[in-house]
């Protein structure tokens, strides 16, 4: 049985797209190490593949008794975690209920209009020309118009979502009183919307979810407004807002990565799926999983009480499980990467946001044929916040 006493200060250094080497040194030599994150207490890191799986999927496991414990987090405040702070049948009960909105068949009626939006922003971008923000022009307004959309928030509003969504995930978070509140606005917007809802019903989401909360699914009000606002917006919001210029980034500094898909647009939905893969999303691992007994993950013993947080960014280097992980491989087959996650957690609006991704890609590709960074690499700035990371601003020209 192996026994680990050192605690290395966590999150490791971090480079743009880029994955930490001592993700690859742990993975060999201590794939379960001690790790202490700027607040809360100390916990295990998982890295391999097949063990962060295994933390996600194995019910000894605990997202709910984190709740009110001092959990390791990147920010100074603690707040609730809504339904990614959930277990069975509890976690069950509300991801079935929207569940409902992000069926296979709803995200083909989607898929046209998201692919019409993305069209609408370039033609805007091209109007004001010759170069624009990417990220300002396109990748934070092309999620939360499509979320909004979704939940049915009127259309006036929705640049004040977007800078809630951007609160509540930024840097501002880490050592700020800010977080508080953001979500107390949040939670009185969309409060009120309940309400509007329950005088007009919609046939929106948000009208759906109000419809299940009032005729016996047992949706109480609090996780309702937790659901729609800070689950829902946030995570809906911030993950493609994110991944998108950072895969931009990624194709333009690989020409050979963007003429293969240029020469080979077929390649799209595989080439999504080896970015999700291979460019980090999140700034760490956080969720941090704790143990309702003793349990061995591999040769450690991780004991009742302790959290583990699985690192799903170095999972998906592992090269146990990925052949010649650190290339790009746009006809990678299988691709079992967990960017959104795995098993009972597993992100629920993960085809929505491949769906938004692959267009965007695709209307970008063919509308800009000669699209390339205005400032070269040097002009990109980055952030590095609580939950995602990413490109936060990227001036394109085309």
């Amino acid at each position: 049985m192996s026994v680990q006493t050192t605690v290395r200060d966590y999150p490791f250094d971090m480079h743009e797209t880029g994955v930490s080497p001592l993700y690859f040194k742990l993975q060999q030599e201590e794939p379960l190490s001690r790790v202490q994150l700027p607040y809360g207490e100390p916990a295990w890191l998982a890295t391999r593949h097949a063990d962060v799986k295994f933390v996600l999927t194995d019910a000894r496991f605990s997202r709910s008794i984190a709740q009110g414990l001092d959990q390791p987090r990147l920010r100074r405040q603690s707040t609730g975690d809504g339904i990614m702070g959930m277990d069975p049948p509890d976690h069950t009960r509300l991801r079935r209920l929207v569940g409902k909105a992000f069926t296979s068949r709803r995200m083909k009626q989607m898929r046209e209009g998201v692919e019409t939006l993305a069209h609408r922003l370039i033609d805007d971008m091209l109007a004001k020309g010759p170069q624009a923000d990417l990220v300002e022009d396109f990748a934070r307004l092309l999620p939360v118009t499509v979320i909004c959309d979704l939940l049915g928030v009127p259309f006036e509003d929705r640049h004040v979502f977007s800078t809630w969504t951007e609160g509540v995930t930024g840097e501002a978070t880490m050592k700020g009183d800010v977080l508080f509140e953001i979500g107390d606005e949040l939670d009185k917007y969309m409060a009120d919307l309940v309400a509007q809802r329950r005088r007009e019903p919609t046939d929106d989401l948000l009208g759906a979810l109000v419809f299940a909360r009032d005729h016996g699914d047992k949706l109480t009000d609090t996780e309702l407004i937790a659901l729609a606002g800070a689950g829902l917006l946030t995570g809906g919001v911030e993950t493609v807002a994110s991944a998108l210029p950072s895969f931009v980034y990624t194709l333009l500094t690989r020409p050979d990565l963007l003429q293969q898909l240029r020469e080979r647009p077929e390649l799209m939905p595989g080439a999504v799926e080896e970015l999700l893969r291979y460019v980090p999303i999140n700034t760490a691992a956080m969720f941090a999983r704790y143990a309702l007994e003793d349990v061995m993950i591999g040769d450690t013993l991780v004991r009742t009480g302790d959290p583990v947080l699985p690192a799903l960014h170095a999972a998906n280097r592992d090269p146990e499980v990925f052949e010649d992980p650190e290339t790009v491989d746009f006809t990678r087959s299988p691709n079992p990467h967990v960017t959104f996650g795995h098993g009972p957690h597993h992100c629920i609006g993960a085809q929505l946001a491949r769906m938004e991704l692959q267009e965007s890609l695709t209307a970008l590709l063919s509308r800009l044929p000669d699209l390339r960074l205005a400032e070269g690499p040097e002009g990109v700035e980055w952030k590095f916040g609580v939950i995602v990371r990413g490109p936060s601003r990227l001036p394109i020209a085309w």
